[in-house]
């Protein structure tokens, strides 16, 4: 999608663009069920858990926090990164209003 012809398309459409792209790596699906899975903001190494560059990490975990899927705190020298509630409702809802408006029709009638 042009950066010129994002206006052709309503927000929700571009929204949904904008958190499909962010789900569109496999480190940051992981990042995301890591954080899911630990159910509270963490702090650990996540260079540890995912095997990959701090610097890697570091451009997917902005990739997420750029479109508000998680949040993050400084404590110290540390960063604290936990899933962002009310956005992760937000992004739930536009996709399930989307999976929503399919309409399963008879074995032999779709095309």
């Amino acid at each position: 999608m042009g950066v010129t012809k994002t206006d052709l398309f309503s927000d929700t459409q571009n929204e949904i663009a904008l958190a499909a792209k962010a789900f569109a790596h496999p480190a940051r699906v992981a990042i995301v069920q890591y954080l899911l899975k630990a159910n509270a903001c963490i702090n650990s190494d996540l260079v540890q858990e995912l095997g990959l560059a701090q610097a890697t990490i570091s451009q997917h975990l902005r990739e997420l926090k750029d479109i508000g899927i998680i949040q993050g705190t400084v404590e110290g020298t540390r960063l604290n990164y936990c899933i962002n509630p009310v956005r992760w409702a937000e992004v739930k809802d536009q996709f399930n209003a989307l999976f929503d408006q399919y309409k399963s029709c008879d074995p032999g009638g779709c095309c």
